[in-house]
């Protein structure tokens, strides 16, 4: 995995198989985005069969078939939506096709799993959860900035524990490398990747969600700008949010494509979380100036300041979970109304954002 390439992040754990051979399959629709090899990665560890890929750029399937030798090359994308073995669709296409591919999904009666963001429309999450409530299948949604990084799963399990306490504020950073010149024309187009608060907002606002513990929450302010890449007009290269969650905590985030050659990874991501007890500082990727390895976590309460290294300790619990899920029609992974919530706020945090023009 190259850490300087965000597009590209695919992080590889532990394998914890949760099913048998053959008992879960499922196939790949859709390889715009390098996220979908991280997604295959955690199915496969969770014990998932990775059967069949289809993409019409036969260069992306070529490459994708280097990583995963043993998957069949589909010759179409109904091949794989008929195949009545296969019980899941993973996708990581252009976002604003990802509704669509996820409607056909489901009518062909298999369980989505789809990179974020997973909307670009209000209305399409609208429809989304009419069509998740008729079939009684999963529309999964890989946020793998909580989901596929180990420090930010103990994070969650310290606050499950009462660590801190009640969280009563999250601060969230995800500044990204933007690599354009690498960058495919459809990543410049905000009606094609949904605005830089729809897209890597996504992650922000599922994590608040997840570690406050709420329900719901409204956006109070957001803002947007497109300060150094002039040479795309329309793209945003800067986006901040504030909310306030239904239990009373609060948030602020930033995310941006800022970062500098000079940092050893993608991006310095970062959360802060405070309780009524304590509080906790995620380091995602990097410890600047003191080490180039990812998933350090600080943690300050009662019993004093605690610094975990937790590269390779934790794993990634939610693959094996969703699995399970799919299987027995449970919701221990992620609940599908926790996914379509932080799917629309971080749409709502784009359609409300002032665009700063300087």
């Amino acid at each position: 995995m190259n850490k300087k390439d965000g597009m590209n992040y695919a992080p590889k754990g532990k394998v914890n198989r949760v099913v048998k051979s053959g008992e879960f399959k499922f196939a790949a629709i859709g390889l715009d985005h390098g996220h979908i090899n991280g997604m295959c990665n955690g199915l496969i560890e969770a014990g998932g069969e990775l059967v069949a890929v289809f993409d019409p750029d036969q260069e992306k399937v070529d490459k994708f078939c280097e990583q995963f030798q043993e998957v069949n090359q589909a010759k179409s994308e109904a091949e794989i939506l008929k195949d009545q073995t296969i019980n899941l669709v993973a996708s990581a296409n252009i976002p604003s096709d990802r509704f669509g591919l996820g409607v056909k999904v489901l009518e062909a009666g298999k369980h989505y799993f789809v990179d974020k963001p997973a909307f670009t429309k209000l209305e399409h999450i609208e429809q989304a959860e009419m069509l998740t409530s008729k079939t009684g299948l999963k529309w999964g949604i890989y946020y793998s900035e909580r989901l596929h990084v180990e420090s930010a799963v103990f994070a969650g399990q310290l606050i499950q524990e009462n660590a801190v306490g009640k969280v009563v504020q999250v601060i969230g950073t995800g500044p990204h490398r933007a690599n354009a010149k690498a960058r495919p024309d459809w990543f410049f187009d905000p009606e094609k990747y949904g605005g830089i608060l729809c897209d890597i907002g996504s992650h922000q606002i599922e994590q608040f969600l997840s570690y406050s513990g709420a329900q719901d929450a409204e956006v109070l302010h957001s803002k947007v700008a497109n300060y150094s890449m002039k040479d795309y007009p329309l793209f945003q290269d800067f986006g901040d949010a504030t909310l306030i969650a239904d239990n009373g905590a609060s948030f602020y985030f930033r995310v941006d494509w800022l970062t500098p050659d000079g940092l050893g990874t993608w991006g310095d991501g970062r959360v802060f979380i405070l309780g009524t007890k304590g509080y906790i500082e995620v380091r995602k990727y990097i410890d600047i100036a003191r080490e180039n390895t990812s998933d350090h976590l600080y943690l300050v309460n009662e019993e004093g300041e605690k610094h975990f290294s937790l590269s390779g300790k934790v794993g990634y619990p939610f693959f094996g979970e969703f699995i399970l899920d799919c299987l027995n029609g449970t919701e221990n992974a992620m609940t599908q109304k926790h996914a379509f919530k932080a799917a629309s706020l971080c749409v709502k945090a784009q359609e409300m954002a002032i665009k700063i023009d300087k």
